[in-house]
């Protein structure tokens, strides 16, 4: 299992992490023919709530980022995105099961995803089942600790 921290967010680390995530997004935006250069980083900043951000600190680099928004019936998980170097080494499965695993409550966790992502499978492979969905997005949820 990869070592990582999660360290708190702070506001400037808003610009590095909408980049992250234009990255990180842009193939499946580009298959769902989404992708807006300028809107994909603006979505970012305009909800960036760094008090609910975690950067993935791993490797000596910040790997990636996630959030983990409370609201009074479930904690979406938003924002989560892994560096491409960083993909494919379990370090997203790692996160999301020390997140998870924190878990305090019986919220149940919520979180969108891209319809035809790849990370679908690791969201399914922890326990989350699909909720509804569009034809952009899939929402999932999965049980909160009881």
């Amino acid at each position: 299992m990869p070592d990582f921290v999660l360290r708190p967010c702070a506001e400037s680390d808003a610009a590095w992490i909408a980049e992250l995530r234009a990255v990180v997004m842009r193939p499946d935006l580009e298959r769902l023919e989404r992708f807006d250069p300028v809107r994909v980083r603006e979505r970012f900043l305009n909800a960036f709530q760094p008090e609910h951000t975690y950067v993935i600190h791993s490797d000596g680099v910040d790997a990636g980022v996630i959030a983990i928004r409370p609201e009074a019936d479930a904690r979406w998980i938003e924002h989560f995105f892994i560096a491409p170097s960083h993909q494919g080494k379990g370090l997203g499965s790692a996160v999301l099961r020390h997140v998870m695993a924190a878990s305090v409550d019986e919220r149940p966790f919520r979180l969108d995803v891209l319809q035809g992502s790849a990370a679908r499978r690791l969201y399914e492979r922890h326990g989350f089942v699909l909720e509804s969905e569009d034809p952009i997005d899939v929402f999932m949820v999965a049980p909160g600790n009881s």
